[in-house]
């Protein structure tokens, strides 16, 4: 079990850019991070370049998970990650989509779809060292953050009250998949409990993993997954200035019935 990290940067008063799954979306979090004021200069071989990143403000980055499957770069992504923490410019919260990579570089038993393979057929031009360093980076990622002294909780797929500050096997579970009612809609998605309904924390509560077309608030709760890899967008939240921020897809990456 991962230990319980979401200590990090919690006393800290600073000022952060909090961004929606990118899900193999390199370019587009590139050019969300300009957007941002970023300042990102490459070096090496194209494909497997490195990027030092700063901000003339002393912002950070806040990844709310699921960096990888159904884009065209998850290697990438994932690269830029590593460094980013490396370098105290980011940190990232697990997503359910990095868990499955991360059970699938595990050698573990895991049931291999289209979004996973996608990240699979790049992972088979990397090193087996860069692979290892990403099993390493993947293990390591906490279910939740807390944030400015308490004041924000990021969790990929959002988290109650109950849970804050806690990292096990329900806490975590509840991080990358949410809650549903073990049913499904007309699309065949699996019908969730909307548990920011009754959200009523002090702290406010930003998310992804479920995608619709605008960012969704509700009762201080903040979902940014707003679509990218579907050919929508890329979603930051500046904090504290509670102000969203977005880039368009550069094109549709993998069709989604709720974006045609």
């Amino acid at each position: 079990m991962t230990a319980l990290r979401p200590q990090i940067w919690k006393d800290r008063t600073s000022a952060f850019d909090i961004i929606g799954d990118v899900h193999g979306c390199a370019k587009e979090l590139e050019k969300l991070l300009e957007k941002l004021g970023y300042q990102l200069k490459f070096r090496g071989a194209r494909g497997k370049r490195t990027v030092t990143i700063s901000h003339p403000d002393n912002r950070k980055i806040i990844l709310v998970g699921d960096l990888v499957d159904r884009g065209p770069a998850s290697m990438d992504v994932l690269r830029f990650a590593m460094q980013a923490e490396k370098d105290d410019m980011a940190l990232c919260v697990i997503g359910n989509h990095d868990d499955k990579f991360l059970r699938w570089l595990q050698g573990r038993d895991v049931r291999i779809n289209k979004s996973l393979q996608t990240t699979i057929d790049e992972a088979a031009q990397e090193s087996p060292r860069f692979l290892e360093d990403v099993r390493r980076y993947l293990e390591h990622l906490p279910s939740h953050l807390i944030l400015d002294g308490g004041k924000m909780i990021v969790a990929h797929a959002g988290l109650p009250e109950k849970f804050h500050g806690i990292e096990n096997k329900a806490s975590r579970a509840f991080a990358m998949f949410g809650e549903t009612t073990g049913q499904t809609d007309d699309l065949g998605f699996p019908i969730r409990i909307d548990w920011a309904r009754n959200y009523t924390g002090q702290a406010v509560v930003v998310h992804g993993h479920v995608a619709e077309k605008k960012v969704r608030h509700k009762n201080n709760v903040w979902c940014l997954d707003t679509g990218c890899v579907y050919g929508h967008k890329l979603t930051a939240l500046r904090w504290p200035e509670m102000e969203i921020i977005q880039v368009k897809a550069r094109r549709d990456w993998f069709p989604h019935p709720r974006f045609s």
